[in-house]
């Protein structure tokens, strides 16, 4: 127990009173210390507040930052440049949540042939964990674990965590010593209640000279954003060369037949 002189002057004091009077002034000033001691005690209790995200009911695009994951001298092994939004389903109504880079605390492992980067907001209201594996001279993203504790979506609701796993074979898999790209959305359903969106999405693992990407490998869906214009348009010009063409063709036999005539 620690010393309190204040306690050990009252106690003299009680001693050394004679009346009654005395001893009912001491034990109110002992009661009225207690009371503020208490009353500091709650305070200083509610000052203390657990971190929550809160839901929104509108989509818009999550803020982009790269997170960088070094081993144990120094140099980068997992490096990832995306946005993240947190979607979740409560009561067949879709909520939203983006993660925001201000707030991550990055954590994670590198292995030879294995690692996980670990993106945690504090006290544990959400974990992004993405493991990778290599495999001869291809790297992936093996499986994908999230959890989000928000804040309640209604007055009265309950808290609650959601969260959800993903395993997939090679996902957004690329040769060593290059990087996965996609401006697309990469939307991962890890449970019924929680999806996640990677907007866009920028990835390397294990391999990185000097910390920078390597030779960027493009997604099938920006690949297709892409080349599909470029497909329509070469039909479109195609058609129209066929068109024009067939109609000089006839307008030239439509001439011969005048001239035997």
């Amino acid at each position: 127990m620690n010393y309190c002189p204040f306690c050990s002057f009252i106690l003299t004091m009680m001693r050394r009173a004679h009346t009654k009077g005395w001893c009912l002034i001491i034990l109110a000033i002992i009661a009225g210390v207690q009371l503020q001691k208490n009353e500091f005690s709650v305070q200083h209790a509610s000052e203390h507040h657990i971190y929550r995200p809160a839901l929104q009911p509108t989509d818009t695009l999550p803020p982009i930052e790269t997170y960088t994951l070094k081993n144990h001298v120094g140099k980068p092994c997992i490096k990832a440049t995306m946005g993240v939004e947190y979607i979740v389903i409560e009561n067949k109504k879709t909520w939203y949540y983006n993660l925001d880079p201000s707030r991550i605390k990055i954590g994670g492992y590198c292995g030879k042939e294995a690692a996980v980067l670990s993106l945690t907001l504090p006290d544990n209201a959400s974990i992004l964990e993405l493991g990778f594996r290599k495999e001869r001279n291809i790297f992936y993203v093996s499986n994908l674990t999230a959890h989000v504790s928000p804040l309640p979506v209604c007055q009265g609701c309950v808290n609650k965590t959601y969260s959800g796993v993903l395993t997939d074979d090679k996902l957004f898999a690329v040769a060593d010593g290059q990087s996965f790209k996609c401006n697309s959305e990469n939307l991962l359903l890890t449970s019924p209640e929680l999806r996640i969106r990677l907007v866009p999405l920028q990835i390397q693992a294990f391999t990185l000279l000097k910390g920078h990407y390597g030779k960027e490998v493009e997604c099938w869906a920006d690949f297709t954003k892409r080349v599909i214009p470029i497909i329509i348009g070469a039909t479109v010009v195609g058609l129209f060369l066929i068109a024009v063409t067939t109609s000089l063709f006839l307008k030239d036999r439509r001439r011969e037949g005048y001239d035997r005539l």
